[in-house]
């Protein structure tokens, strides 16, 4: 019986049981299955390439993008965020790339709600060591938004720098809870990613950057200091004209309307030459009817006359009638002259300055207004209006470079004649200073009415004189002091 029981005993021990886990158990080796070698090949594999596509990463912006669409070759996962964190400011964590994402948006509702848990997180100390974070630790307000932005299982992994400080962290979310060998493989990529930051822009290239740059910033004072002292002339920009040198003004001689203007403007004329001539209707009938009065008046003092020898009273009114005559004689004279100004003619040889001819027919015009000059073409001199603002101390004789619109390349010296005490109003409604200047060499080529920019210069001053003369001016307005 006990020679039965054992034979049926032993065999049934090896039925139902599976040689791989009893060899498990006791310690003996344990035969993985095929599928399972493949995929921990592949996965050794996708990490080996990632870590030397790490390397070859060349800024910190391309590395950031690799991380967060790059790790799916080692983990599934449904959205990555790869934050950089500062210690420094309320916001701690800043979203640097998103998985699938070229251009992150910074005003989208997801990327400042994860931000904000970020900075939470980090101010509770809850994000030094790797592993997964749950809506627990993180305040009511951005529980309520956990589920809108977040899938239910968020993996944190930071990015230590060899001196332990933390630069970044990846942040990973997915529908199915993290195992932990995925979690250390994270690590481990993380580690690798985290050195390649650091060399990107780690700490010790920053603070040899700013030794050389700081060093670099002291020499550049220096000299910027010294340059300060260096002497210069002063000098100020104001816009100059050409404008002819003492010119016969023609003026309108009497009250009318003018009817026709003969000459073109900057035309050549010579003396006597008619320029323009009134609407001689008015004038005209004026004479007519002082010759007519005239006429009546002569008459009555011949009747008055030839009956004085008749009647002695009617003599004694031939003073009075002779007086009517002789006034009579002075409308008529005033009438004549009047008709004789109606052309205007030139009073010497030179070109006609004045605007345009279509400003001028029909315009009614007063006694004495400017209507045209007439000027020597070879006579110049320069007018320059200097603004209030930009007025510095003038002598005569001042060195002035003239820079014309028609020749900007090219300067043509001139020197201060007259500068005047008392500012004007110019037609733009700025403040200037009228100044009057010549050319010390006047090239061939000048015409009168060119205008352009004139750089006047002042006495030496140092450069920071020179620069700040302006805003010191205003700053001392302003303050007062």
């Amino acid at each position: 019986m006990v020679q039965t029981a054992t034979q049926t005993e032993s065999p049934t021990r090896g039925i139902g049981k599976d040689f791989r886990s009893s060899s498990g158990l006791s310690g003996g080796f344990s035969i993985a299955p095929k599928n399972q070698t493949e995929k921990d090949s592949s996965i050794f594999l996708a990490l080996l390439q990632l870590e030397s596509q790490v390397r070859k990463a060349q800024t910190v912006k391309e590395l950031c993008f690799l991380l967060a669409n790059e790790t799916r070759r080692l983990v599934d996962f449904r959205q990555a965020c790869i934050f950089s964190i500062t210690s420094k400011g309320r916001m701690r964590g800043r979203v640097e790339a998103v998985s699938s994402v070229a251009v992150v948006d910074r005003n989208a509702p997801m990327i400042t709600w994860i931000e904000r848990v970020i900075s939470e997180l980090w101010g509770q100390g809850s994000l030094k060591d790797p592993g997964p974070l749950s809506s627990t630790h993180c305040s009511t307000e951005l529980q309520r938004d956990w589920k809108s932005f977040a899938f239910p299982h968020v993996l944190w992994c930071p990015l230590i720098r060899a001196d332990q400080q933390m630069i970044g962290g990846l942040w990973l979310t997915r529908e199915i809870p993290w195992q932990d060998g995925e979690v250390q493989l994270i690590r481990r990529f993380a580690e690798t990613v985290a050195h390649a930051w650091q060399a990107l822009g780690g700490t010790k290239r920053r603070v040899k950057s700013w030794k050389v740059l700081k060093n670099w910033l002291w020499g550049v004072l220096v000299v910027v200091m010294a340059a300060m002292w260096l002497p210069v002339r002063l000098s100020t920009l104001a816009p100059v004209e050409v404008v002819p040198r003492d010119p016969s003004v023609v003026t309108a001689p009497l009250d009318g309307v003018l009817g026709e203007i003969l000459v073109h403007p900057n035309t050549l004329v010579q003396t006597g030459q008619t320029l323009f001539r009134y609407e001689d209707t008015t004038f005209r009938n004026q004479f007519e009817v002082a010759e007519k009065n005239l006429s009546v008046t002569w008459m009555e003092y011949r009747k008055v006359s030839q009956g004085a020898f008749v009647d002695h009273d009617t003599g004694a009114g031939m003073p009075v009638q002779a007086s009517e005559v002789r006034l009579k004689e002075a409308e008529r004279d005033y009438a004549w002259d009047m008709l004789q100004q109606v052309e205007v003619k030139a009073p010497r040889a030179g070109i006609v300055i004045f605007t345009d001819k279509s400003e001028w027919i029909g315009k009614p015009v007063v006694v004495g207004e400017r209507i045209m000059e007439v000027a020597d073409p070879q006579e110049f001199e320069l007018k320059i209006d200097l603004p209030v603002e930009d007025a510095i101390v003038l002598r005569e004789g001042a060195e002035i470079e003239v820079f014309l619109n028609a020749h900007p390349l090219r300067a043509i010296p001139a020197q201060l004649i007259h500068a005047s005490y008392h500012a004007s109003i110019l037609p733009t409604n700025v403040l200037a200073y009228r100044v009057e200047a010549e050319f010390t060499d006047p090239p061939e080529d000048i015409r009168i009415g060119w205008q352009g920019t004139a750089k006047i210069y002042g006495e030496p001053v140092t450069l920071f004189f020179y620069l700040f003369r302006r805003p010191l001016g205003v700053l001392r307005q302003t303050l007062g002091f």
